[in-house]
Order: C-alpha cells, then structure tokens, then sequence
C-alpha cells in the first residue's frame, strides 16, 4: 500500500475544487459527472471525489467513494499527464454500485473517461498503419 503523501494524486484544498468546477470541462452520464482541467505541473493525474448525502448515508457514501478511487487506480496508467479531474457522484451511483460493485463504477467511469478525450495512450491497439504520426496530437479528435 502507498504511503500516505502529498504526491499521491489527489486534490485536497476547496480552492482546487473550485478552480476545476469553474474553469474545467465536464461530461455527465447517468451515475457520474466527470469535471477535467489541465494542470501542466501535475506529474500524474490528480482526483477529487465529491459524493454528497443525497447519494446515502456515510456508509454508502464511503462504499461509492471507494469504489471510485480503485476504477480511477486502474484507468490511470492510460490517463494523459497533467489533469485535475473532480468526480462527483450522482444518487444513482449508489444503485449502479450496489447492483453491479466495481464492474458497474469501473464501467460509467470508462465511458466519461473515453469522452471527456483524457486517455493518454489508445485503450485497444489499433493496426500499426492507424497509429503512424498520432504521437504529440492529444486533444485533436475532431471538432468540439
């Protein structure tokens, strides 16, 4: 288990909150917001989890927030450097975590992830002649 450090990759101060909720993007589904903002200092990308008591009590509450931080552990080896990314948990949350557990979050956090265009690396390899030149082009999947 990693220590407990500042540069573990997480957003702690409300004022990096903010700053994510105002000037960042967001991509919604049913069960999650997902709110991004380049951080070029940032070495890895850095979450913040935001689920409230409409979602449920503490322990459902807690439930849905560790289940989020471990798909984030796991969909950020393929993250681009440099996000600040606010996840914030919609009730439905609760029921998707109930009813499918990891598998279910891992899903709906995949899919904002894919749309919000913050995969660093390509999820599935593509055939080599696809991928030529595509290094250093982030960001340029098409118009907005």
């Amino acid at each position: 288990m990693e220590p407990r450090s500042p540069s573990r990759g997480r957003l702690s101060r409300s004022a990096e909150f903010e700053r994510v909720y105002r000037q960042g993007r967001a991509t919604a589904n049913r069960h999650l917001v997902l709110y991004t903002f380049p951080n070029p200092q940032a070495k890895r990308p850095r979450l913040g989890l935001s689920v409230s008591r409409k979602v449920g009590g503490a322990v459902e509450r807690n439930r849905v927030k560790r289940l989020l931080r471990e798909a984030f552990a796991s969909a950020e080896p393929e993250l681009s450097r440099g996000q600040d990314i606010v996840l914030v948990a919609r009730p439905q949350a609760r029921e998707l975590a109930e009813r499918e557990g990891l598998a279910g979050i891992d899903a709906s956090l995949t899919e904002l992830i894919a749309r919000a265009g913050l995969r660093g690396a390509p999820a599935a390899t593509p055939p080599p002649a696809a991928t030529a030149g595509i290094e250093g082009t982030a960001g340029t999947e098409g118009p907005s």
